[in-house]
This record gives structure tokens, sequence and C-alpha cells, in this order.
């Protein structure tokens, strides 16, 4: 199956990433580098490498810094790429609503703008489709921050495991709706909570599992961890 290049995609990129602020006060997190690239770059590209040419930017803290940065790239051929201010304190939810209307009445794509993977997207629309359910949220095992002691009924220490695989799934963004889940999302609301939670509720979201490369830039730690890979040519988000 080929990516239907009409599919819009709308990237989260409005928030303060408060625990970055220390080390990059004054950008907005969109714009903390990757190897010498900000992070919605790379999330742009993802999509863009895969066949998708309609991208939506929400913004709003230092919403402007992302628009300057987007008119100044040249993007691929055939690749739109537009930003859309939707509110300094809009939650995450709230900004997917007051873009209903630009994401053209059909399937859409969401996601964040501080998560990369190296997710096979034709594969996410085709299971998303197939289930024929309102919203697919993509959930992964995320790598564990600290070592794991594997403790023994009797409180002996067997071993230890360096940062293993979660055993939870989780949120990973990279999200398909239908507009009958647009239409449940409020101008108020957090998608994490009241709009996905009611999907699920109702039996309405269904999950695909990405079982290979995730990572999320939450902290300046994390930014660096990214950029080594990248620099070192070992990102494995890199599809393009």
């Amino acid at each position: 199956m080929a990516v239907d290049a009409n599919i819009p995609v709308a990237i989260l990129c409005g928030g303060r990433g408060t625990r970055l602020q220390g080390a990059m006060a004054g950008i907005p997190k969109a714009l903390v580098e990757i190897g010498g690239m900000p992070i919605v770059w790379h999330v742009i590209h993802i999509y863009a490498g895969q066949g998708f040419r309609e991208i939506l930017l929400l913004t709003g803290h230092l919403g402007e810094q992302v628009e300057a940065f987007v008119a100044s790239q040249r993007w691929p051929d055939g690749v739109r790429v537009r930003c859309i201010d939707t509110g300094t304190d809009t939650p995450t939810g709230g900004r997917i609503a007051r873009v209903a209307g630009e994401l053209g009445g059909g399937t859409c794509c969401v996601t964040y703008g501080d998560g990369v993977a190296d997710i096979d997207l034709d594969a996410l629309i085709a299971g998303h489709r197939s289930a024929n359910l309102p919203a697919t949220m993509t959930v992964v095992q995320p790598v564990e921050r600290f070592g794991i002691a594997d403790v023994a009924a009797d409180g002996r220490i067997s071993g230890f495991r360096e940062k293993p695989l979660s055993e939870h799934w989780v949120n990973g963004g990279f999200l398909c709706f239908e507009p009958a889940a647009i239409a449940r999302i409020g101008l108020d609301d957090v998608l994490e909570e009241g709009p996905l939670e009611s999907l699920a509720a109702s039996g309405d979201l269904r999950a695909h599992r990405h079982e290979g490369f995730w990572a999320c830039m939450d902290t300046y730690k994390d930014a660096i961890q990214l950029s080594d890979l990248y620099r070192a040519g070992e990102a494995p988000w890199r599809r393009w």
C-alpha cells in the first residue's frame, strides 16, 4: 500500500517544554536541535519521507520562531508545511479542535513535535483503515530510565538488567483520526485525558503496536543522546 498523499498531518508543537527551559531558555521546544536541526524538522521529515504532503504545525508558545524557521527552509518537492497559531496556553486537544476545518474531512494524522521513531506509516494507515474504528494510537514500550534489580521472593537479588524495555505500552504519538474522533475533541480538552479516554472507554480506539525504535525528547539529556545518534549516522528514525 502507498501512503495517500492527501492525508493531512497535524504536529503538536505549541508547548513550553518546561523540563528543557533551564538549558534551552528563549526557544520553543520544537526548535531544540537534534544533530544541528530542530526536533520538529526531524518529525516533519519522518512524514514527508514516506509520502505525506500536507503538514500543519500547531504552534503556541514562541510560535513566531517556529514560523520563521519554516519560512527559512526548503522543503522536499511537493511538501507544504504551514504553521497555524493555536494559542499560547491551549491544551493539546484544544489545538486539534481549533484546526478541525483544516483536516480535510477524512482520515488525518496527528503526532507530537518531540518524538521520533522508525515507524512504518504505511502499516499504521493500513491497520487503521482495516480496523474501521474512529481512532488509532501508536503504542510503544519505552526504555526504562534506570537499571532493574531482579529480586527473588526471599529478598535475594539474582541479577540486574540495564535499562530494559518497559513491560507496559504507552502512548507513542503517531495517531490516526477520522472525523468522528475529531468531533469528540473540545476546545478545552487535553487530548491524552478526556478524548482518548472516552474513545478507549467506548471501544473506538485501536492500538498500533510499534516495536522498533522510539524516543521522546523530554529533557536536555534526551536531546544530547538523540544528537549523538544522529551525528554518528545511527539515527533509526532517519528513513528519508
